[in-house]
């Protein structure tokens, strides 16, 4: 699935301040290389719904046999394998030979406990990745997990010293002449294969992070839709970086595939669009999703335009850069292609005049295609009146109630237009008007 940096940023997969991402939520990886594998799955969301499927079986196969998941390869020992290969050492002997580790020991006493100190790193290194083919290959291993763990299984069959590993539990069990002979035939003859076992380990190291966060945060794997129109249906839907959320059901398809969202500031509006994005998204890495039950299409793109910012340096107005995120937008659905877009609140940048006259015009464009979902929320409830003569058009709005002096927020979607007008009063109840009419001139000198 397309997906651009500016989408991403919008729906708060990624995020300067991490511990606000969604990346930040399901990151339960064990090491430095399996986070930075989780970032890179995360920033490449897939593009088949066999790929798909295979990473949530994948999941799906790690939380059965999670309790046999191999502990023994931590950071650390993957930080000392690694430093292993860039320390500069006196040459290690080769063989088993007790006699030559002895001598080692001897004329190289402070490289010698350093390279037994690596291969020991080293010994767990390797049991640690027979373990996961002893545990997680086998006939109904999903085709991701199955096509890496072959890969592991042909980098250690036939090779003795694996075998040597194989057959004892620690590296504790050889003999000094063994280990030595290890870091020997390691360093000098299999360095490469060694760091591709150590990308592989990245990798099941990320689906693990993928995993334990479906069963932290209890999300539900998505069902897939095989169809030519897009198509998103999901009940209990919620965004997951909110710690008590409201869910929402939603439904959009070949009938309705725009939805046009209303509501007051601070009702709900952009936190529903996000969540819809943050969930098709994870849905497309083939994670979990926050919500009940899911169903949706395959989609080709994802693009958003939520937080449009003007450029100083460039020279360029907020709504000259909201124009060129639009253009982008009708040139990414004019492909025949199926693509989500979430627009949240159009046109934010001109006159109220200028910015409806601006969204009709994008509105009346965008519902000519079928072959996309659209959701867009505006405060210019006035154009929705005029929309309802097309048939695959829906009308939601989020609903604010005034209750003495305090606006109450239900965070419920509501069929309909929403008119509340609630700016004001807002500013009102905040003082803010108060302080206004409290000001006065100066006294001139």
């Amino acid at each position: 699935m397309e997906i651009d940096q500016t989408t991403l940023s919008d729906l708060a997969i990624f995020s300067t301040e991490e511990e606000f991402s969604v990346f930040s939520r399901i990151d339960f990886t064990r090491s430095t290389g399996g986070r930075e594998q989780l970032r890179f799955n995360l920033s490449h969301p897939l593009s088949s719904i066999e790929a798909i499927t295979g990473v949530q079986q994948t999941l799906q196969q790690i939380l059965r046999q999670e309790q046999q998941w191999p502990a023994r390869i931590s950071n650390g020992t993957i930080m000392v394998v690694e430093r292993f290969y860039d320390t500069a050492f006196d040459q290690i002997p080769a063989g088993n030979s007790n006699a030559a580790a002895l001598v080692y020991k001897f004329f190289h006493g402070p490289d010698y406990s350093l390279v037994m100190y690596s291969a020991t790193h080293c010994f767990d290194f390797i049991k640690g990745m027979q373990q996961f083919v002893q545990q997680f290959l086998h006939e109904k291993t999903p085709a991701p997990m199955r096509a890496l763990l072959e890969q592991v299984q042909q980098k250690m069959s036939g090779k003795e010293q694996f075998d040597l590993v194989a057959r004892h539990e620690k590296a504790a069990d050889l003999r000094p002449g063994q280990l030595l002979g290890l870091a020997s035939f390691l360093r000098y003859y299999y360095k490469e294969n060694v760091l591709h076992l150590i990308e592989l380990f990245y990798q099941l190291d990320a689906w693990y992070g993928m995993a334990m966060a479906v069963k932290k945060h209890q999300l539900v794997f998505p069902g897939w839709i095989n169809d030519d129109r897009p198509c998103i249906e999901a009940s209990g839907l919620f965004h997951l970086l909110l710690t008590n959320p409201v869910a929402y059901n939603v439904e959009l398809n070949r009938n309705t595939n725009f939805l046009f969202l209303t509501g007051a500031n601070m009702a709900g509006k952009s936190t529903f669009i996000k969540s819809v994005g943050a969930a098709v998204f994870l849905a497309h890495a083939g994670m979990g999703v926050p919500a009940e039950k899911m169903t949706l299409t395959l989609f080709d793109g994802l693009l958003s335009n939520i937080n449009v910012a003007d450029s100083l340096v460039k020279g360029e107005s907020y709504f000259y850069n909201e124009v060129q995120r639009i253009k982008a937008t009708v040139t990414k659905v004019n492909n025949g292609k199926k693509w989500l877009i979430l627009i949240d609140e159009l046109f934010k940048g001109t006159n109220v005049q200028d910015a409806m006259k601006c969204s009709s015009s994008v509105i009346e464009g965008l519902l000519k295609i079928s072959n996309s979902v659209f959701i867009l929320s505006t405060h210019l409830y006035e154009i929705g009146e005029d929309l309802r003569r097309h048939s695959n058009i829906c009308f939601r709005y989020f609903e604010t109630a005034v209750i003495g002096d305090r606006l109450r927020f239900s965070y419920q979607l509501k069929e309909g237009i929403s008119n509340d007008r609630l700016g004001y009063l807002i500013l009102k109840m905040e003082g803010v008007v108060e302080l206004l009419e409290g000001l006065q001139e100066p006294a001139k000198g």
